[in-house]
């Protein structure tokens, strides 16, 4: 997990290397160990004033696909720089209007081990029809949680980031300018 500072500079990275034309606003840089999510604010499409929804929805879909096409040489091109520099694979996706399409990424595979309970409750979603297997079950899971513990996610991130800066401190890390000014006035 990357700290506060980190993920600023990364997002600037961004913001500063993504061509101006190529989104309205640059809404989301997210990262993992394995990828970088990159999505943009694209603008919606221009409809009658009593278009159906109907309408609307398929010219949103439209909107996305034809910008997914057509900017797929300048995405391209800022993924290699940025997968050489940072190290992970870059993924991207755009917001049109209340629309979120993400375009292809990262599926990594993770292992766990699980009791029988646990397999029981994969088992059963299995069974019901939720999922195809195993691992659509346990990605299923991992939705239902990230839907419902946002708020306790966003917790849960920002200690770890509180934890971090207080270990930085520890007597292993390097003198702050503040202390070192203490020593030499003897304090």
């Amino acid at each position: 997990m990357l700290t506060a500072e980190q993920h600023e500079k990364l997002r600037g990275w961004f913001a500063g290397r993504v061509p101006d034309e190529l989104f309205e606003d640059l809404v989301d840089v997210t990262v993992d160990r394995e990828e970088i999510t990159v999505v943009g604010r694209i603008p919606e499409p221009r409809l009658a004033g009593g278009a159906s929804a109907a309408e609307r929805e398929a010219a949103v879909a439209a909107r996305i696909a034809e910008f997914r096409e057509r900017s797929r040489d300048d995405r391209v091109a800022v993924a290699r720089e940025a997968e050489h520099r940072f190290r992970r694979k870059v993924s991207w996706g755009v917001e049109c209007g209340s629309e979120r399409a993400l375009f292809t990424h990262v599926a990594a595979p993770v292992m766990t081990r699980l009791r029988q309970p646990q397999r029981r409750v994969l088992d059963t979603l299995v069974a019901a029809g939720v999922a195809r297997s195993r691992s659509d079950a346990l990605a299923w899971c991992v939705r239902l949680v990230e839907r419902h513990a946002d708020d306790w996610l966003t917790e849960l991130r920002d200690s770890l980031e509180h934890v971090r800066r207080v270990r930085s401190r520890g007597p292993d890390a390097p003198p702050r300018e503040e202390d070192a000014e203490a020593d030499a006035d003897g304090v």
